[in-house]
């Protein structure tokens, strides 16, 4: 019975040698590609060592080792400074807001224009208002004044009119009433 168990024991053995030699090969791809300050990512390693990008996945502690070194700026030797992932996310982020808010001044300044082109387009056609608008302005607040002054006295008109009638009634019930005489 030995014999069965031999071989499965070398067949573990073997492929337990191989994934060792395999995760070798991607830190020595990751050491490379650190110190020649190459852009790191995980199909870049899994390319470089010779792997299938499935082999990192499987090996959680190679993948978070790759994500680290991603996320570090290179340190190759006679290299200025070097452009991280995080630096270009973050000025693609502010491109996309400065995009934004000018697209947004844009469309408010065409406004503007298309307004202000329409109002002149009205005034030339001679449609619009015409141009002594002041003289109208105050000419109006001048009726509405004088209108206000004259219900003012209408309504004081009323009033005594309202007395005179009164006083009127008055005398007339006293008139019409009988006399006692003493």
């Amino acid at each position: 019975m030995t014999n069965t168990t031999t071989p499965g024991l070398a067949m573990t053995q073997g492929r337990r040698a191989d994934s060792a030699r395999r995760r070798q090969r991607v830190l020595k791809a990751l050491n490379d590609a650190t110190n020649e300050g190459d852009q790191i990512s995980v199909s870049g390693i899994a390319r470089r060592a010779g792997v299938d990008r499935s082999f990192l996945y499987r090996h959680r502690d190679l993948r978070e080792q790759i994500h680290a070194a991603e996320a570090q700026p290179p340190n190759a030797p006679g290299v200025g400074p070097v452009v991280s992932r995080a630096s270009m996310q973050a000025d693609l982020t502010n491109a996309h807001q400065r995009a934004v808010r000018l697209a947004a001044r844009v469309q408010q300044l065409e406004q503007r224009l298309s307004e202000t082109l329409g109002e002149k387009a009205w005034h030339e056609s001679g449609l619009g208002v015409p141009d002594d608008i002041d003289q109208l302005k105050q000419q109006i607040g001048t009726l509405e004044q004088h209108t206000i002054d004259l219900r003012l006295q209408l309504e004081e008109q009323g009033d005594d009119l309202a007395a005179a009638r009164a006083a009127n009634r008055e005398l007339m019930a006293q008139l019409n009433s009988p006399r006692t005489t003493k």
